[in-house]
């Protein structure tokens, strides 16, 4: 799974070798041996011009069938991509897993300054970047114990501007404002702001969020980027579950008189 993820995150430029040899920090044989086996499965095709692998047709066909049960993550295109638009910077949609936030979807603006620290396929801990940071606070606080506690190590290690102090004290500070805001802690000069997506029970599925260069993210943008997000990730939701829209709108029969 390491080196099938660290294919994708290439997206359409492909993963020499050398370069999964050092994502994955796994010896070169060790990664040409799993390469071979994805290979013979269709989960990774090598061009054979380049030499650089890509994620395989069997990939896609899972991603299909998996697409019906995790159907948001359909509906999301159109969201991201209208943010993207709106604000004319780069829009995403994060996904939960277990302990970490997995990026699924990026939109970029017309605006020539971009941001590229997130891409999709890339994964981090919760609490790090402004999409995983809002999935967390979103989250009660045994799970973001819990969840602090499984990833420390890990946080520690890759992260230098992190720690788990400050990232309860992000927490409290997403839960008083409304939406979560990375002030370049991942890649200073790269600043993000995020919203949680939760549904009708209250669990906690993703987050939108927005990425753009540090000067355009004054306190005044965010407000407004923070509504922006407000608006469309109310608008996945109900498009989520129109059926918990239809039953609310839907009038309530008398009840009979005993």
């Amino acid at each position: 799974m390491l080196v099938l993820r660290a294919v994708s995150r290439t997206r359409g430029e492909g993963a020499g070798l050398l370069a999964l040899t050092r994502d994955t920090g796994m010896s070169k044989p060790t990664v040409h041996r799993i390469l071979a086996a994805l290979a013979a499965e269709g989960m990774v095709e090598q061009d054979l011009a380049s030499r650089r692998y890509f994620l395989g047709p069997e990939c896609h066909v899972l991603g299909n069938i998996a697409s019906e049960r995790f159907g948001i993550n359909r509906l999301a295109a159109p969201v991201v991509a209208r943010l993207a638009h709106e604000c004319g910077d780069s829009a995403f949609f994060s996904l939960r897993r277990d302990v970490f936030a997995v990026c699924v979807l990026r939109e970029d603006g017309d605006y020539p300054l971009k941001t590229h620290v997130l891409l999709p396929g890339d994964r981090h801990p919760l609490g790090i970047g402004a999409g995983s940071l809002a999935i967390l606070a979103a989250l009660p606080d045994d799970e973001v114990d819990a969840c602090l506690q499984a990833n420390a190590a890990l946080i520690e290690r890759r992260y230098p501007h992190y720690s788990v102090a400050l990232i309860r004290t992000l927490v409290d500070e997403v839960r008083e404002q409304g939406y979560a805001v990375n002030r370049g802690l991942v890649v200073p000069g790269s600043w993000g702001i995020g919203m949680p997506l939760r549904d009708e029970q209250g669990h906690v599925l993703g987050a939108l969020s927005i990425a753009a260069v540090e000067s355009r993210m004054d306190e005044e943008r965010q407000f407004q980027l923070a509504k922006l997000l407000s608006r469309e990730a109310k608008r996945l939701l109900a498009q989520a579950n129109p059926a918990g829209r239809e039953a609310r709108a839907r009038p309530q029969a008398a009840k009979p008189k005993p």
